[in-house]
């Protein structure tokens, strides 16, 4: 049983920048009553396109971060954080940790003719564990990887609607599109921000995957089998922290009112 000061410890959440917000938005449906804290990097984001070592490193430092602050968990909501640092993440430290993946499993579940896309980072589709999930999950449907160069910055810059926004989901959706995929995983925790407007150029008929409120119900999962939810009545509340400037911190308020 854990002491009373861990169990009403705050929940460490951490991604590249503002992604995660998305994935703390059903972190704070789920568990109501947890205090959360959430860093973004965004001084360092985009993690696409920086090796794993690097990946690595940015993750000890924030998880160092937000263990200072006296968090009894840590949710990577980050799939490329995830697929880079994850397993290094769990020799170090002694804490619960929930990463991401994107949701192939569900989707080859859900697709009705067995073609699913893919839209992720260049990191998150190199990695060896995005590879195993496509073995473990993919065999007898047809997956359409789709690396979305430059989606993040847009979204990190609170830009949703803009012409160059608009014009990169038009040029990162049409491959799956042509190849007539009919569930579409968003793979990276950003892309829910922009969900409308995926949804908007590919169709109604198109289901929309993310995996948020999975890895809200598997940390609901793990702190009640180590009995550490917390125990108060009253709502939960949040600080949001991040690495980068004030204007970061004003996308992050943006952006969370935008996701509620």
């Amino acid at each position: 049983m854990c002491s009373a000061i861990a169990v009403n410890a705050p929940i460490g959440v951490m991604d590249s920048g503002v992604g995660g917000l998305t994935v703390l938005k059903h972190l704070t449906r789920q568990l109501p009553h947890e205090h959360f804290y959430y860093f973004a990097d965004s001084a360092h984001a985009p993690y696409g396109n920086k090796t794993a070592t690097e990946i690595q490193q940015r993750c000890f430092t924030i998880a160092d971060t937000l263990i200072d602050q006296g968090a009894k968990a840590l949710v990577v909501a980050c799939n490329t954080a995830t697929a880079a640092a994850i397993s290094a993440m769990r020799e170090r430290y002694t804490l619960p940790i929930i990463g991401m993946e994107p949701a192939v499993k569900p989707a080859a579940a859900a697709s009705k003719n067995g073609i699913i896309g893919v839209l992720a980072t260049t990191g998150t589709l190199k990695s060896a564990q995005f590879a195993a999930l496509l073995e473990h999950y993919g065999q007898g449907v047809q997956v359409v990887t789709q690396a979305c160069v430059g989606l993040v910055e847009c979204i990190e810059q609170g830009q949703l609607d803009t012409p160059q926004t608009l014009a990169l989901l038009q040029q990162y959706c049409q491959p799956l599109m042509a190849a007539g995929a009919d569930t579409i995983v968003l793979g990276c925790t950003h892309y829910p921000f922009v969900k409308k407007q995926i949804q908007e150029i590919v169709g109604p008929e198109v289901t929309l995957i993310d995996t948020g409120a999975a890895v809200a119900k598997r940390l609901h999962q793990v702190l009640e089998q180590k009995q550490m939810l917390n125990v108060a009545t009253e709502a939960g509340d949040f600080v949001f922290l991040n690495s980068g400037t004030k204007d970061t911190q004003r996308v992050m308020q943006q952006l969370w009112i935008h996701s509620n």
